[in-house]
């Protein structure tokens, strides 16, 4: 059954409320405060990578958290000296850029799942069909660069709404037919409008999605705080690995998007649950990402190859997380 205009009406107002939250969430401001860039919004999506802040916090280390409307700003942000850490996937950047830039943690991997108007039943149909991805370069138009190679067709125009939410919103108020969404808000739509809409086959590459990454030059004189960071993130991914509520209990400890309705936040177990299970946030917080990493990325046209000929130390510098690892053990 079609969802009505007043159902989507609805729908819209609830999920506007739910991700209406602060551009910034953090401490109050501080000289020696780590300035950290996110090129999203603090969401149940997000939340796990702020628990591990508010424990570095905890530990001493004071932190900005800015969020930006696109995840090319959040980068930028971190070249330009605006932002000390940045979460996003700065490959692209990081081969073209003067500015010497490190990963340091993967945050989360790349499963994303292709949502489409049940007017095309294959991929065939899409062929110079319009197509939105999140934004220029994204994690999304990547899967989208490497499917339409695998299947042969060319997307018609393509348009960019950052945030799966807003596209979901998008999808079921009939503006767009065809996106990439996260897990989360792919199983918002199909619970929602699952009669209109229906998955098509994604790319089954354990890639980074978000990643937390800052300038060389930066790391190597704050490495006391980028380690305390690292160390949080890698411990809170390896007890949310053995049990995902544990990311509700933080969250209800340290009230953490307390503005959110209930039905947002009774779906956090339900998400990290799920997101281990598909394998969004993987325990070893990426150690052995950047091989897989580069044979995505250079297929999808966001870094030069070939891939076997890409250095790791040009992009990543473990050193913070192998001390991590040692010291938790593993």
């Amino acid at each position: 059954m079609r969802i009505s205009s007043c159902r989507i009406r609805g729908l819209i107002g609830a999920l506007a409320l739910a991700f209406a939250i602060p551009a910034t969430t953090a401490p109050a401001k501080s000289a020696d405060a780590v300035r950290v860039a996110m090129g999203d919004i603090v969401s149940v999506e997000t939340l796990a990578f702020v628990i591990a802040l508010e424990r570095a916090k905890e530990r001493g280390i004071a932190y900005e958290l800015t969020s930006f409307a696109k995840e090319d700003l959040a980068i930028q942000a971190v070249v330009n000296g605006q932002a000390d850490l940045g979460m996003g996937t700065p490959y692209t950047v990081m081969q073209k850029s003067k500015v010497p830039l490190k990963i340091l943690f993967q945050v989360t991997r790349l499963v994303f799942f292709p949502v489409v108007d049940n007017s095309y039943k294959t991929w065939k149909d899409l062929d110079g069909q319009p197509f939105v991805f999140n934004s220029r370069g994204s994690g999304t138009e990547a899967i989208g660069n490497i499917i339409a190679k695998r299947e042969g067709i060319t997307f018609g125009q393509r348009s960019y709404i950052p945030g799966s939410e807003n596209r979901v919103i998008a999808m079921i108020n009939g503006q767009i037919k065809a996106t990439i969404v996260d897990l989360a808000n792919k199983n918002l739509l199909l619970s929602k409008a699952g009669d209109r809409f229906h998955v098509l086959p994604g790319v089954d590459i354990p890639a980074s999605d978000e990643l937390l990454f800052g300038q060389a030059e930066w790391i190597e004189k704050n490495t006391d705080k980028v380690d305390i960071i690292v160390e949080e993130l890698l411990k809170l991914w390896r007890e949310m690995a053995n049990d995902p509520s544990i990311i509700e209990t933080e969250r209800a400890k340290r009230n953490l998007l307390k503005d959110q309705p209930q039905e947002v936040i009774s779906g956090v177990t339900e998400f990290y649950t799920q997101g281990v299970k598909e394998g969004i946030f993987h325990p070893s917080g990426g150690i052995d990402a950047a091989k897989a990493d580069f044979e995505f990325y250079v297929e999808a046209g966001q870094l030069q190859g070939p891939a076997s000929e890409l250095k790791v130390e040009d992009f990543w510098d473990f050193g913070p997380l192998e001390r991590a690892r040692k010291k938790l053990g593993g």
